[in-house]
């Protein structure tokens, strides 16, 4: 299955010429599953936001940066999926090359779903989860938007408001 997910990925990189991860790590099953967020100058500055999910990660570009103002709902397209080995990356993609720029890490560290069924959750678009980042922490909301039937990649990265009484961990 990982290697039909990198399929798109690995079609759209010159491995002879670019420093990005090829894809062979696997994980651990008890691992706890990470996230990374990718500060990227490409043609447009823009972060890249990536969840670990069976054996990959799930990407989006998230244009304006993720926000942790639960009245902000920022844009997130969702991306080719990338391997493990993407969430340590940072560096220059050439000139020339597919997503050209400097990238670098802006926040990681693990997430877990806040739903019972994380990939029903993800296909049915509305895939809710915790972050426990440096700068990214707690509740969130990924949610297909719907202004077209076909295979949208265009959801919305939103931050849940915490109960007063109840700190982020």
């Amino acid at each position: 299955m990982e290697k039909e997910t990198l399929h798109e990925y690995r079609k759209k990189r010159n491995f002879r010429v670019t420093s990005e991860p090829k894809g062979k790590k696997t994980r651990k099953k008890k691992e706890r599953l990470s996230f990374v967020v990718q500060e990227h100058h490409a043609s447009r500055l823009h972060y890249d936001f990536r969840l670990e999910m069976d054996g990959v990660l799930k990407s989006w570009a998230i244009p304006k940066g993720p926000s942790l103002d639960p009245k902000v709902k920022r844009l997130a397209v969702e991306t080719e999926d990338h391997p493990l080995e993407y969430a340590d990356f940072e560096g220059t993609i050439p000139k020339g090359e597919y997503g050209a720029g400097e990238v670098s890490i802006w926040d990681s560290g693990t997430w877990e779903p806040e739903v019972e069924d994380m990939h029903q959750a993800t296909e049915e678009g509305n895939l809710q989860f915790k972050l426990h980042g440096k700068k990214l922490k707690g509740s969130f909301v990924l949610v297909r938007t719907h202004y077209n039937e076909t295979k949208n990649k265009n959801w919305l990265f939103i931050k849940h408001k915490e109960d007063k009484g109840k700190k982020l961990q």
